[in-house]
């Protein structure tokens, strides 16, 4: 009997040994995860994924909407239950309207009578995407260094303000004078940025609400030289400015037939890869993103804290600045009033945030509002639908954006954080 007993001793222990080695690495006794199973674990619990779900549920938000003001939905919702199917071809009419419209107003307008009026589309929503883009890179770059820049407003204007300015006061040859106007809109809305990025590391200020205020302060400025003859166009009574000088404006890159399809785009591309290569590949990008991190850590790793606030709220502007310049060198070049900014210093805000604030992502969601923007136009002519509607979708994205718990609950998808939980407690 004493053999037997000490016989089962190490039969135990080496259960139990089997037993922890199994809990230790995760796998809980089962089989090792393989390599499609863990891809797909990855893919379940990364946050692309969770872009993409809050995009859909966006749209799904907006078609909601859009059936439910439908008018022939309506019509047919009245008599419902003597005739369903007229309401659920009218629903179905209403959402193949809507994707229709969409592209034919973004993508390409299969009605017109050549191929190159209906790519006229497509390079109206590049017209759209550029300055978001360029914006987005912008408050992206600032969100990584963990400044929250919504200053975006401000720094269009003033940007934009000293662009328009050179463009149509100074004399000077093709293509000087556009490198020089593109230049000033850069070097005015980083020194704008720069106020905040002082503010905030010797003083304490927080960001958000000095770009606030700072916003404020740029449009009243703006607005008041529009209304002097420092921007203001001469005999006019109005708060508009000159036309811009031919050799400032953004040249058109396929001639005169698609004027909306500039020069400005060429100068968005390089930006996006200046920005992906700052982030990635810089040793100022690594200070930006340990910055945004954990400040204490990279103050104890000796990175001055501080001054990389600084840098970032400058680099951050310069971008931001960038969209200024289009704004008046290729959109509103017949002159600009207080509102050229066209709300895109609040809209790179989503366009950051749907782009995770990497420069590439930040790019497809610039591409993908600037489609909402051109489609919307469309949309409202032929399907009656209220403009307002494509500002909901825009929201509704955000909201969902900003709660990944949320989208994962509606998709019952795995908690990437509750995994490496239960991972490290049983290590």
């Amino acid at each position: 009997m004493s053999d037997s007993l000490s016989s089962s001793v190490p039969v135990a222990d080496t259960g139990r040994a089997t037993a922890e080695l199994a809990s230790a690495d995760g796998s809980g006794g089962k089989r090792p995860e393989s390599p499609f199973a863990r891809a797909g674990r990855e893919i379940l619990t990364g946050s692309w994924l969770i872009t993409i779900l809050a995009v859909v549920l966006g749209l799904v938000a907006g078609l909601i909407l859009i059936i439910l003001t439908n008018p022939e939905v309506q019509s047919a919702a009245g008599y419902f239950f003597a005739r369903p199917g007229d309401t659920f071809v009218a629903i179905g009419d209403a959402i193949g309207g809507t994707f229709v419209s969409l592209f034919r107003g973004g993508i390409y307008d299969f009605t017109q009578g050549s191929f190159t009026a209906g790519i006229g589309s497509l390079f109206n929503t590049l017209n759209y995407a550029t300055p978001l883009i360029a914006a987005g890179l912008g408050l992206a770059i600032g969100f990584r260094a963990g400044v929250f820049n919504i200053g975006g407003q401000g720094m269009v204007l003033i940007g934009g303000a000293l662009a328009g300015w050179i463009g149509f006061a100074w004399n000077l040859p093709f293509p000087l004078h556009m490198i020089v106007a593109v230049l000033a809109a850069l070097v005015g809305a980083g020194i704008w940025a720069a106020i905040v990025g002082v503010l905030k590391a010797y003083t304490g200020a927080h960001e958000v609400i000095v770009t606030i205020m700072l916003n404020y302060v740029a449009f009243y400025l703006v607005d008041y030289l529009l209304h002097t003859p420092v921007l203001r166009a001469p005999g006019s009574q109005n708060p508009q400015s000159p036309a811009e000088s031919p050799s400032a404006i953004l040249f058109p890159l396929l001639g005169n037939q698609f004027k909306q399809f500039n020069f400005g785009f060429v100068l968005v591309i390089v930006a996006t890869i200046v920005a992906w290569w700052l982030l990635s590949r810089s040793s100022l990008g690594f200070r930006l993103r340990a910055v945004g991190e954990n400040p204490r850590a990279a103050r104890v790793a000796g990175i001055d804290v501080n001054r990389t606030f600084i840098i970032a709220m400058v680099i951050s502007g310069v971008f931001v600045g960038l969209a200024g310049a289009y704004q008046v060198l290729g959109q509103n070049t017949s002159g600009f009033g207080n509102d050229f900014d066209s709300g895109v210093g609040v809209t790179a805000i989503t366009v950051a945030l749907l782009g995770r604030n990497k420069p590439g992502g930040v790019f497809a969601a610039g591409i993908a509002f600037g489609l909402l923007q051109a489609g919307g136009a469309t949309l409202q002519a032929g399907q009656g639908v209220d403009i307002d509607i494509v500002q909901v979708m825009q929201a509704v994205i955000v909201l969902f954006i900003a709660a990944p718990p949320l989208v994962r609950a509606i998709f019952r998808l795995p908690d990437p954080a509750r995994r490496r939980a239960v991972v490290g407690g049983a290590r």
